[in-house]
């Protein structure tokens, strides 16, 4: 066999990794085994050794020798005994790589590939088929998922580990999740109820991370290389184009490039009942760049920037283009209500290893994020609005990772800073009166966190954590109507929260994970000065009389798998401390206002399952029961009642038949995913009538089938067959219906 060697990335600069052309892949350690940095290689000199590696394949097999300690990665060609496949890893459940069996929450994970292969469209949409979550559309170019009975604020929106969260991010369902091109991503890692020990505020229902692609120069082979992907997909309801232009290009080992452009032109939507959705289509550009570097075997760099620019995305169900009632809705009757999106981030990451030091593992981060947020509304001749937030964020994470007293310790601080301008208008109105948020304002966002993991016993893990969170805020401009002037305000709060998880192991193949896990989120800007048009037509406005929300969840899983089955259960109970919503200012009144309410108690149940009955055919499906109650006044000062947590989704599932052919080269599959009717109404979904029909939103049941085919060694082809069955449906809470019948045609090239 004829090998090459080529450095990796590890805590010491004495790894070789030597590899042929074909699967079999030889790892060498020089020098004393106990010197490796990681968990699950045994050697002669040590029980535990870690190996930090980017870009591994999918299969290993651990070898004792005397002196050395030796992998084979690759297929089984050449090697006695079956590959052992190599489980999933996540990173963002502990701030540390872990496999997907040993973490101590409930995690989804959707690959890149994945999200071509079903043919989602936005990275919202990408969550669709995830137990807990309910994807809200306020219309077609928005995107907002409920996580555990959270949305908007109160998820946590990561990129690459670093916050997307803003504190000018409206209460409710939002457009943000929808700024972020799934087709540059890598992967993307949801972790449900999750708290704030490990990312600060906001984290109350879930965090998501989405981890761009990279170059993967760490696994080419030494020289330069180049290469690239041509994507192109098609929707015939709508007519819709997307299409993507990637390039990789660096010297293997050393350093790495990629620079990716993706276009989109979404085409108005159209289904049976209320038939074309018109101004429901917009266009979008994206562009992505990453550059990462090795500036010695143990430091990496990478150098990242993202823009995206999304025009005329129509609030269609507020506008007169939604002339058809639905099931009893209410028609629009704005001429049009307009949101034009634009956000770029860029940041520079330095990341190690030491294996020998008091910090095995360190990352540092300072990050640069803009974002401007524009409306326009043509309510009638006599009353036009506009609004623009403009946001400047600017970001520092550090993380260290450090072996302590048998277990691992994560530890580490971040700050975050955003600089917000904005400007408003109205017919016959005073300009700053109408501003979305206080002018001229400040947002500062600190902490300091550390969660320590240590086995307690060859099958009992458990883990705690804690963190300090200090949130300064300073509105420059705020308009006060009663001086008719601007004034300006400031107020801070600090927080201590905690969690305790633990994982047990009754065998190789089943997990019982559980544990307490408390949030934490500060009012932020739009909290205490907001001012725009939500709900039906409703004024919303800020207030400065606020408190922190809190949240204490409870959760109790379970994992089983095998060669044949694979089983998730997890039962969860959250409990909020002053919730923030908004209640009317006086009786009656179509202006709310934001205000703490009592409590509120969310409690859930989630079920998950494939079956590998026959050597290519799959069983899978998911089934989810949540329910919600929180107690608020009526109006400002006036009598609590109890009512339903807004927009609780209906019990939902799905199943789904997969083939995939014994040469791998093709593959088919039918999903039916179905939910109950909606019909757990708060007060305010109720006078939400554009969105929700009298009574609540109806049940559904889609089937879809799609499929995918290995042309050639470089070119793939997928096409899917969306609502076969031509349903009238809409997700609970959202301002549009989701297309009828259609078919989506995508087509991969790599050269």
């Amino acid at each position: 066999m004829s090998l090459d060697g080529r450095a990796l990335r590890s805590g010491w600069p004495n790894v070789v990794q030597f590899f042929d052309s074909g699967a079999i892949h030889l790892l060498w350690v020089e020098g004393p085994a106990d010197s490796c940095c990681g968990r699950g290689m045994e050697t002669p000199f040590s029980s535990i050794c870690r190996l930090q590696t980017f870009g591994m394949p999918r299969y290993r097999i651990a070898m004792r020798v005397v002196g050395l300690a030796t992998c084979i990665a690759g297929g089984a060609a050449g090697v006695q005994g079956a590959p052992e496949v190599l489980p999933e890893v996540v990173v963002t459940a502990s701030r540390e790589k872990e496999e997907a069996g040993d973490v101590m929450h409930s995690v989804e994970v959707v690959e890149g590939k994945e999200f071509v292969e079903q043919g989602y469209r936005t990275v919202p949409e990408a969550l669709e088929q995830t137990p807990g979550v309910s994807v809200q559309k306020t219309t077609h170019g928005h995107g907002s998922p409920f996580i555990r009975g959270f949305t908007g604020r109160q998820n946590l929106l990561l990129v690459d580990g670093i916050r997307m969260n803003n504190s000018t991010y409206r209460g409710g369902p939002v457009q943000y999740w929808n700024t972020l091109d799934g087709f540059a991503m890598e992967r993307m890692e949801l972790v449900k109820s999750q708290g704030s020990v490990l990312y600060g505020s906001d984290a109350l229902g879930g965090t998501l991370n989405v981890l761009s692609r990279g170059s993967d120069f760490e696994a080419e082979a030494p020289g330069l290389f180049w290469g690239g992907t041509g994507f192109y997909q098609y929707r015939t309801n709508g007519e819709s184009h997307v299409g993507r232009l990637e390039t990789r290009f660096g010297e293997g080992g050393k350093w790495g490039g990629l620079l990716g452009v993706t276009g989109k032109d979404f085409g108005d939507i159209r289904d049976d009942a209320v038939g074309l959705m018109r101004h429901t289509g917009y266009p979008e550009q994206d562009v992505d760049f990453k550059f990462e570097m090795l500036v010695n075997p143990d430091v990496k760099v990478t150098l990242a920037h993202q823009y995206l620019n999304q025009d005329e995305v129509w609030r269609w169900h507020r506008t007169i283009f939604n002339d058809t009632s639905w099931n009893g809705t209410d028609t629009g009757n704005y001429a049009a209500e307009i949101y034009d999106q634009e956000r770029s981030m860029s940041y520079l990451r330095f990341e190690g290893t030491n294996g020998s030091g008091a910090v095995q593992n360190w990352s540092a981060t300072v990050s640069y994020q803009k974002s401007q947020d524009s409306t326009y509304q043509d309510r009638s001749p006599t009353d036009m609005r506009t609004g623009v937030t403009e946001v400047e964020t600017y970001g520092l994470d550090l993380q260290l990772e450090s072996a302590l007293g048998g277990g691992s310790l994560v530890y580490g601080l971040d700050y975050y800073e955003d600089h917000i301008d904005t400007t408003g208008s109205r017919t016959g109105k005073d300009p700053r009166s109408q501003r979305p948020a206080a002018d001229d304002s400040t947002y500062r966002l600190g902490g300091i966190f550390a969660q320590y993991r240590r086995p307690l016993s060859e099958c009992f893990e458990l883990a705690a954590g804690v963190r300090y969170t200090r949130v300064e805020v300073e509105l420059g401009k705020l308009w006060d109507g009663d001086l008719l002037t601007d004034g300006s305000a400031r107020d801070a709060w600090d927080s201590v929260v905690f969690n305790l998880r633990g994982l047990y192991r009754p065998s190789e193949n089943w997990s019982i994970y559980g544990g307490a896990s408390q949030g934490f989120r500060a009012p932020n800007v739009d909290d205490l000065s907001g001012n725009l048009t939500s709900r039906s037509g409703l004024d919303s406005m800020g207030s400065l009389d606020l408190a922190p929300e809190k949240t204490w969840t409870f959760e109790l899983g379970t994992r089983v798998q095998n060669e044949e089955w694979e089983l998730g259960a997890a039962v969860f109970y959250t409990l909020v401390d002053d919730l923030i919503s908004s209640a009317p200012i006086t009786d009656g009144s179509n202006t709310v206002v934001s205000t703490n309410a009592d409590d509120a108690e969310i409690t859930g149940v989630e079920l998950d399952a494939a079956w590998h009955f026959a050597p290519q055919w799959t069983l899978s499906g998911f089934a989810a029961w949540q329910e919600g109650t929180t107690e608020k006044p009526l109006y400002l000062g006036g009598p609590e009642q109890e009512e339903w947590v807004s927009k609780l989704a209906p019990l939902r599932g799905s199943v789904a038949l997969r083939y995939d052919s014994p040469d791998e080269r093709w593959w088919v599959e039918g999903r039916v995913i179905a939910a109950e009717k909606a019909d757990r109404l708060s007060e305010g979904d109720k006078e939400d009538k554009t969105r929700i029909p009298p009574g609540g939103t109806p049940g559904y049941l889609v089937a879809s089938l799609r499929g995918g085919f290995q042309a050639t060694e470089d070119v793939s082809l997928t096409l899917g067959l969306e609502n076969l069955n031509d349903e009238d449906y809409r997700i609970h809470g959202s301002g549009v219906n989701e297309s009828g019948f259609g078919a989506v045609i995508g087509a991969k090239v790599e050269f």
